[in-house]
């Protein structure tokens, strides 16, 4: 197979137009690609939410907010952002298959492992709408276990010129807004709480894509201990209606 060229890269983060492109031909597709309605399967997982909620970590909006927060801050909202943008500027294939490779052997747990990969399957597979011949030469390359989640979204937004900062801060806030949806249904909390955790979050998000921008690769890892360990709860929990 014929490996495809990896577009340029266009200089700074211009908003008037990307990689040649409009802004806002390119924001129409970023906006699709990380709808909840895209078919990724990411309603089906809780990222640990859902043991949290069972042993009363989580337990109503203000315990919710500081948990996302902390994962935004310190997990999985921070690393994955960091391996989207480094994705994104991958100048060869081999380069985008060693990230892709990282990136799988870096979650913290089966059920992690499982949410981040299964994603990022469902993704590639979705995104051949628009024609990813990129994605696709990926996935061969890497095989099993597949290409996790962020690593597939930056390879894609960079293919099509979309902007890498909007691709970062589109990537936390489809992060935080799925969960705060599993948390929703999981507390329960009403829709007008959590929006309002939703809004309150939006200041950590773009905390979070500022603080990435000039991050390393040796900058990836975490502390938020107890959101890994209620992941790993999470596979022997009895009762169970998420995946993750």
């Amino acid at each position: 197979m014929t490996e495809p060229n990896l577009p340029s890269r266009s200089p700074g983060h211009a908003r008037a137009s990307t990689a040649g492109q409009p802004f806002a031909a390119t924001l129409l597709r970023l906006l699709t690609w990380l709808s909840p309605a895209f078919p990724t399967g990411a309603y089906a997982h809780s990222h640990g939410i859902e043991w949290a909620v069972e042993s009363r970590d989580i337990r109503d909006a203000a315990t919710l907010l500081i948990w996302l927060g902390d994962v935004l801050r310190h997990g999985a909202g921070r690393s994955d952002t960091i391996l989207m943008r480094h994705a994104y500027r991958a100048d060869t294939l081999d380069a985008l298959t060693d990230l892709a490779e990282l990136a799988a052997a870096a979650q913290p747990g089966r059920e992690r492992r499982a949410e981040s990969l299964g994603q990022g399957g469902a993704f590639t597979l979705a995104a051949a709408v628009w024609g990813s011949p990129l994605l696709a030469t990926l996935a061969d390359r890497v095989g099993a276990p597949g290409i996790a989640y962020p690593v597939a979204l930056g390879a894609l937004a960079r293919a099509h010129g979309v902007d890498e900062d909007a691709a970062a801060l589109g990537l936390l806030h489809a992060f935080t807004a799925n969960l705060v949806s599993a948390a929703v249904r999981l507390v329960p909390l009403g829709q007008t709480a959590g929006l309002r955790v939703l809004a309150a979050l939006e200041p950590v998000q773009h905390e979070v894509a500022a603080a990435t921008l000039t991050a390393t690769l040796d900058d990836l890892g975490g502390a938020c201990f107890r959101s890994d360990i209620a992941a790993m709860r999470h596979e022997t929990q009895h009762t169970r209606l998420f995946r993750t």
